[in-house]
């Protein structure tokens, strides 16, 4: 079966013009770094079937980062296929000479993107006459509907022949650059108080429509809230069996009631991160970044995969191969877990009764912890300066409401589905076990196997106020799935019985904990299964002292804790700085004994 290859720069539409071939769910994006590995699938062009590849986005031949190196070396390993060069009509000089490193001499096609945007500033681009120079097809996608798009491509892949790069600039008669101008909004967010304003407003505008309770997500929520606990558990209680009325109204409509209610707050998350992305503003805030995460050995490119870890760590965690190199990796995926992903929400709203009357307020905190310890981590580990940050600001404009609709109804989608099949299950198990014993009697959670067989958890949550195996089975939960935590909760106790600072405590080992099990086999993919589980160990471990530790400052003994926070620091500043001087001493010794050789 014939390849084709999708090369070009980031950003040029490789992964829309994918899905229109293919008929497949890619994500698309206008930020660089949303393909980071080769993704395959099946076309049927002009009657040819046609396996068609898209490549991550690349700058040169020689890769800027892991992702970028993938795509050069995919390229190579194939020497048979076709290349299609994607080019965005705005950089179409630069794609021809990435065309001219990593495509001469080979069977080409190319297909110029965003042909209204450049005409509106002014540029033009002639199909025809570039048809004529280069010797290979040339096919503008814009306008197209799919099936036109396949019968062209189909024509131009059995037209294809070798590429040969220009020489020389451009004729004008050819193409001519359109006019390079910043906009109004531009000259805000190059400015730095400007883009910082801007970000505040963005990032509290969204807070507030997600988690207050005047706020959409807030009301929806409310709604779905009251139709499970109180109109459809009402009616499962007039069902006469025991164990019927129990399974409908604890398993299903307070466990996946109390999950589901959180479905608006999801949507307006993923809602307000999709609008980030589509309308350009990602590649602003990645630039304006740069600075402040070089200090911790990181560019501005990380700045993609850390926002994504609001959404779900497992992408995030996929989108660090876009990352310059395997270092700089693997610190980004030890921070991600304390990034709170859209998992842990239903928790923290679940335990913010407990210890803040004020949603809006208790998220606001939970999430700003997140991030500090996120960046704490990410000091602590350290790192070398990182090279050069080459970044390409995608164009402001607003996001296309489709595209914009689609994004989000696959993120939702996936949350029920997640929510019907893997959740549903645990629920269901978790029900099965709490009401009956090892005879299978119908009875009490405190004579169910589920105590049998978690009664001796019941010290691990002891030490925060909480030495109950049903906490203990509930949190542990989360390791699976963060939404288990939250139904769990729903099915043992109707109220949370437990004090203010045993529910913060509880939020925080949330928080902090190891992220769920999709997580957890992501970054075996991209660091080794070993190092995988450990990572997950350390961070449960360290959650569950750093639990112990919060419950501890937040009552009577936090003059005696604060010291020790401060001493901790002390002598990981030690630790650091005699680390580094170990180095460096290692350093001169193998320079002396490489002179002496």
């Amino acid at each position: 079966m014939r390849q084709l290859l999708l090369l070009g720069n980031p950003n040029a539409g490789k992964s829309t013009l994918f899905n229109a071939l293919t008929g497949g769910h890619a994500r698309v994006g206008n930020w660089h770094g949303v393909t980071v590995t080769a993704l395959e699938g099946e076309a049927s062009l002009g009657g040819r079937r046609v396996t068609v590849c898209d490549l991550p986005g690349v700058y040169a031949a020689e890769g800027l980062s892991m992702e970028e190196r993938a795509a050069c070396a995919y390229i190579e390993g194939h020497p048979e296929a076709v290349v299609c060069l994607v080019a965005e009509c705005g950089a179409l000089e630069r794609a021809l000479a990435l065309g001219e490193a990593l495509a001469e001499g080979r069977r080409a096609v190319l297909v110029l993107t965003k042909r209204r945007q450049f005409e509106r500033r002014g540029g033009r681009a002639d199909a025809g006459g570039l048809q004529r120079l280069l010797g290979i097809p040339v096919l503008d996608a814009e306008g197209l509907s799919p099936r036109a798009l396949k019968e062209r491509m189909g024509e131009a892949v059995g037209r294809s022949s070798p590429f040969q790069a220009p020489k020389g600039a451009l004729a004008e008669a050819v193409y001519r650059p359109a006019e390079a101008r910043l906009t109004k909004l531009d000259r805000v967010l190059l400015n730095p108080l400007g883009a910082a304003v801007t970000f505040v407003l963005l990032l509290a505008g969204a807070f507030f429509l997600t988690f207050s309770p005047y706020g959409i997500g807030g009301y929806l929520k409310g709604l779905i809230e009251a139709l499970f606990s109180e109109e459809l558990y009402a009616l499962s209680q007039r069902i006469p069996s025991p164990v019927l009325r129990s399974f409908v109204g604890d398993a299903i409509c307070k466990s996946i009631g109390g999950v589901l209610c959180f479905l608006p707050q999801i949507g307006m998350l993923f809602l307000f991160l999709t609008l980030l992305e589509e309308s350009g503003l990602l590649s602003r805030l990645a630039f304006w970044t740069d600075g402040t995460l070089q200090r911790v050995g990181l560019s501005g490119r990380a700045v993609f995969s850390l926002l994504m870890g609001f959404g779900c760590t497992a992408a995030a965690v996929l989108s660090t191969r876009g990352l310059e190199d395997r270092k700089m990796q693997r610190r980004v995926i030890l921070a991600l877990p304390y990034l709170s992903c859209s998992a842990k929400l239903p928790v923290y709203l679940t335990l913010a009764a407990s210890f803040f009357e004020n949603a809006f307020l208790a998220a606001v905190l939970l999430y700003g912890l997140g991030v500090g310890l996120a960046f704490l981590v990410l000091v602590l580990l350290g790192g070398e300066k990182p090279a050069p940050f080459v970044l390409e600001f995608a164009p402001l404009q607003l996001p296309d409401a489709k595209t914009t609709l689609k994004a989000l109804c696959f993120q939702l989608k996936q949350f029920i589905i997640k929510l019907g099949t893997v959740i549903l299950a645990f629920f269901v198990l978790s029900w099965l076990l709490s009401s009956f014993d090892f005879s299978l009697r119908f009875c009490s959670a405190e004579e169910s196997m589920l105590a049998s067989l978690c009664g001796g958890l019941s010290w691990l949550f002891a030490p925060i106020g909480m030495g109950d195996w049903r906490i203990a089975y509930a949190a542990l939960s989360g390791l699976v799935a963060k939404e288990n935590v939250a139904g769990a909760l729903e099915l043992f106790f109707p109220a949370f019985p437990f004090g203010a600072r045993s529910a913060f405590a509880l939020a925080v080992f949330v928080l902090t904990s190891s992220p769920c099990v999709s997580a957890i086999a992501a970054s075996c993919r991209e660091v080794g299964l070993g190092r995988a589980l450990a990572y997950a160990a350390l961070q449960t471990g360290s959650a569950l002292i750093l639990s112990y530790f919060v419950y501890f400052l937040t009552g009577e003994g936090w003059g005696i804790a604060l010291p020790l926070v401060l001493l901790a620091i002390l002598l990981l500043c030690f630790w650091r700085s005699l680390r580094a001087g170990i180095h460096r001493y290692r350093g001169k010794l193998a320079q002396k004994f490489h002179r002496r050789a």
